[in-house]
């Protein structure tokens, strides 16, 4: 499924099998994740894709060159050799190219990337409850890590990576509060489904302060909400690419030594790390399959946010 020009759909097209060059794996795809930062990409909100593109992030493959299963995430390829890239923070490379975006992605039956930032997956998933793991789960992880060790954890926007956010986060003892668009019953109950003790509308009041925030959902005005939610000395992290304009807010909400951060991308160590941790929590995704020819009908399910947990294609 190929995306011709930004704010298009998707169109399915026949194209020859990839070849994988030097230290890269040809993967025929078994699962690919559908992740909202697809959608910034095909609605032009992120600059400069290549195009023709593949998209598509969340690969879960079988290495037709070397067997078992490897899992594809958005980070690609990084030079390894500027001050970001020397100094542990991969994430920030200036040069790094991303899968689905500067890269072609897992839409497809075949997919090609280097084998330096592919994962194994763990035995324990099934290809489609693996893939929502690759950046629902990693960005997730590397979230909940960013927003420090507070106890009383709000998740704003209750979707892919915060319906597994919500297991560690329980896992690791913590309180969950899960904060929704209004009357998004669905979202509402799977949250309390997975442990959150209370779930609520995202501009309303808390029901008591929070240590800690992470806003999933692209929305600018949820950053107010978070602060006025999270206690003095809390931390409120952006976990998206694309978010709309943060409207003003007054300089109390940030006084208090409360910090507002965003995550970036993520690392290979943040893979490693996740990947090892969910089969010890057990991480369980919710998964919304597709066929791989119904790709729009997938992005716009999930713009509407119309699925419960993650959505997946399968070829």
């Amino acid at each position: 499924m190929v995306l011709e020009c930004s704010r298009g759909p998707l169109r399915e097209v026949e194209l020859p099998v990839p070849e994988a060059g030097p230290g890269q794996a040809l993967l025929r795809v078994r699962a690919c994740g559908v992740c909202r930062t697809d959608l910034h990409v095909v609605d032009g909100e992120l600059p400069d894709p290549k195009l023709p593109l593949v998209p598509g992030h969340q690969i879960v493959g079988e290495d037709v060159e070397g067997g078992g299963r490897l899992g594809v995430p958005w980070l690609g390829w990084t030079c390894g050799e500027c001050r970001y890239c020397r100094s542990g923070r991969e994430n920030l490379c200036d040069r790094a190219r991303f899968t689905g975006y500067h890269l072609d992605g897992g839409y497809a039956e075949y997919a090609v990337a280097d084998r330096r930032y592919c994962f194994p997956i763990p035995e324990d998933y099934p290809d489609a409850q693996a893939a929502p793991l690759l950046c629902a789960g990693l960005i997730g992880y590397r979230s909940l890590r960013l927003a420090g060790d507070g106890e009383r954890l709000g998740l704003y926007g209750f979707g892919a990576s915060a319906h597994i956010v919500a297991q560690v986060a329980r896992a690791e003892g913590r309180r969950v509060f899960a904060f929704t668009r209004k009357g998004d019953d669905a979202a509402q109950q799977l949250a309390l489904e997975l442990g959150a003790e209370w779930a609520g509308d995202a501009l309303g009041p808390a029901p008591e302060e929070l240590d800690a925030a992470i806003v999933f959902a692209p929305s600018g005005e949820l950053v107010p909400a978070g602060l006025r939610a999270i206690a003095k000395g809390g931390t409120l992290v952006c976990a998206g690419i694309h978010m709309s304009d943060i409207p003003s807010f007054p300089y109390e909400l940030l006084w208090g030594e409360r910090v507002v951060r965003s995550v970036a991308n993520l690392t290979r160590r943040d893979g490693e790390e996740f990947l090892a941790l969910a089969p010890r929590v057990p991480v369980r995704t919710e998964v919304d399959p597709f066929p791989l020819e119904r790709a729009n009908e997938a992005l716009e399910r999930v713009r509407d946010g119309e699925v419960r947990g993650a959505a997946v294609l399968v070829p």
